[in-house]
């Protein structure tokens, strides 16, 4: 049984360095909202849900909402660079630390493997006849030697790269609300032509609205990498605090708005949403000269701006399970501030799953990535749980460490769980995400139950 004290899961945070400054965590708060999920997946969500996309963002942007708010709250009070997992330790017991600290793991260190994939597609299209493998090689080479140096190169290169992706999304926002107020030159203002067309707001109907919210879901991961990241700044509180409070105008100004410009820009149906990216068909349908390169650099850099939080994630996930007892321990030596086994072992796993979608594309490959499915979804549903129990813990052992607090506690994290709920039916519902359901409910369930054995084994110690 967890205890019933809000202290800590024994982890030597103190080991790490803390060479975070606050502007590196401001930019990754800001930036990391910014994902290849929304330059490149959101166009099949478009293609699916036509204008009510901007509906499935604005309902899984309230559901992220009310999770980092929840997640905010647990991290300002005890900052850990096992974030989450610690949380669910601390609230729910080492086996719920133990499940979600190693599937999010094993989520992040193949999204690890699908950016650079991804990355080498698109160089080798500027560079064709080049070997894709060869160009994934070198991205995890410089990523890799970029999280063994001190945290504050991999927090220098976030800097940058969350910069040019703010800049360029800020840029694309500012062009299309020219645009659609008609006041860009050369172009005529579409009004509300693209939004009313054939089959209106909703032309998929619910199911096209369904696949729309699902895909939405899914473009938000990686949010979770400030409170993991907040553990080696300088004020984790205050940063923590930041990031949380500043998240709502960031995913509405971001996803939603981006989402409403490119729907009002561009007929739904038009089969550049999918083919070149809603983005570059936004922008070439303003017929803005290079934007299609220029885009497709973005989305580069959003590839590799996300292979390197990950690997950093991902690290910093096995260090703090090691430390707490729930891993190898050789992962969990720390050198120069830096836990350069599992930053290893994290790159080692993710070039592994690189190979796979080479060697075994039709059978292995797609075997983890189904497996991987749903993994924020559980995620969430932890973080949910051990707010709902940790809360009350706070309010009367340690009421001053309440620097964030959950809106409407309890309703809200109840309404959230509902949300969360909800969306797991509707995953049950579409055959495409139904067996993404399945085996991630089994690889939670294997790791559920190796945790609670573990977890008996010690207490009998």
């Amino acid at each position: 049984m967890p205890s019933t004290s809000v202290k800590a899961p024994q982890e030597p945070d103190a080991s790490l360095s803390h060479g975070l400054k606050q502007r590196h965590l401001s930019m990754i708060a800001l930036g990391g909202v910014i994902g290849a999920g929304l330059f490149v997946g959101s166009g099949a969500g478009i293609a699916a849900a036509g204008p009510s996309i901007v509906l499935a963002y604005a309902l899984s942007g309230l559901l992220v909402m009310l999770v980092m708010r929840m997640l905010g709250e647990m991290s300002a009070a005890y900052p850990s660079s096992g974030s989450f997992s610690a949380h669910a330790e601390r609230a729910i017991g080492p086996w719920a630390g133990f499940t979600a600290g190693w599937s999010f793991w094993v989520l992040l260190c193949t999204a690890v493997g699908l950016e650079g994939i991804g990355a080498a597609k698109i160089v080798t299209g500027w560079l064709p006849g080049t070997p894709e493998w060869a160009w994934v090689a070198l991205f995890m080479l410089v990523f890799l030697g970029t999280n063994l140096a001190a945290v504050k190169n991999f927090g220098e290169f976030e800097f940058w790269f969350a910069a040019l992706k703010v800049g360029a999304i800020s840029l694309f926002l500012v062009l299309g609300v020219l645009a659609v107020a008609g006041v860009l030159p050369g172009t005529d203002a579409p009004g509300l032509t693209n939004l009313t067309g054939e089959g209106g707001l909703l032309p998929g109907g619910a199911d096209g609205l369904v696949i729309g919210l699902l895909a939405s879901i899914f473009a938000y991961g990686g949010l979770e990498t400030v409170t993991i990241a907040a553990a080696e700044s300088e004020d984790p509180v205050k940063g923590v605090a930041t990031a949380v409070r500043t998240a709502m105008w960031r995913i509405a100004l971001f996803y939603i708005g981006s989402m409403a410009v490119i729907v009002t820009l561009v007929p739904w149906d038009s089969k550049e949403v999918v083919e070149k990216g809603p983005y570059v068909a936004a922008l070439d349908h303003l017929g803005i000269p290079g934007a299609g390169q220029v885009m497709n650099v973005v989305v580069l850099v959003a590839l590799l701006s996300a292979m390197n939080a990950n690997i950093y994630g991902s690290s910093r996930i096995a260090y703090s399970l090691v430390a707490r007892g729930q891993g190898p321990k050789a992962i969990g030596r720390v050198s120069g501030g830096v836990p350069r086994i599992a930053v290893l072992a994290s790159s080692v796993f993710g070039f592994l799953c690189v190979l796979l979608s080479y060697w075994r594309p039709d059978d292995v490959f797609p075997w983890l990535l189904n497996m991987i499915g749903a993994v924020v979804l559980v995620v969430w549903i932890l973080i949910a749980v051990s707010q709902l129990l940790l809360r009350r813990r706070i309010e009367r052992e340690a009421p001053e460490r309440l620097v964030v607090r959950m809106w409407a506690f309890p309703w809200l994290t109840w309404v959230a769980l509902a949300g969360m709920a909800a969306i797991f039916v509707l995953m049950a519902r579409e055959p495409g995400t139904r067996t993404q359901l399945y085996w991630t409910g089994g690889m939670t369930l294997v790791l559920a139950v190796v945790g609670y054995a573990r977890q008996r084994v010690r207490a009998t110690r």
